[in-house]
């Protein structure tokens, strides 16, 4: 079953994607960067110039950087499953991204698989690991 456990921590846990996305749409590290627990980790498999990140501080440092790159990005993100147990939850995520580069408009889709944490109750990833679905460039 792809959604399982307390609604009220799926929804928690859809609202954490939501403000996610909305944190790379308005290119705002601080809210992007308090979506992570602070012990979270971050792969990025299909991007071995920035690889396997450990640490929020770590984590939001690479966005930074990272978003240099991607001006005016168009970021959606929609829930595949949530599997809750107790305060650790399994969720898979997809990405289209529409963003400017070098003149050109490019498109990536993308799929996440993540390990959220709920701490003083409150949900936040605790592991994510991106891989590319398609890029059209």
């Amino acid at each position: 079953m792809p959604f399982t456990g307390p609604i009220e921590d799926r929804l928690a846990i859809r609202e954490l994607i939501d403000a996610y996305a909305d944190a790379v749409n308005r290119n705002d590290p601080v809210a992007w960067g308090e979506t992570w627990a602070e012990d979270a980790v971050w792969s990025l498999p299909d991007y071995p110039q920035w690889g396997e990140k450990k640490g929020r501080a770590e984590i939001v440092k690479t966005w930074e950087d990272a978003m240099s790159h991607y001006p005016g990005i168009v970021f959606v993100a929609s829930v595949g499953s949530i599997e809750v147990d107790g305060d650790r939850a399994q969720v898979r995520s997809y990405t289209s991204e529409v963003y400017d580069q070098a003149g050109a408009t490019k498109r990536d889709r993308g799929t996440y698989e993540d390990t959220c944490v709920k701490r003083d109750g409150r949900w936040y990833f605790a592991s994510r690991s991106f891989r590319n679905v398609h890029r059209q460039h």
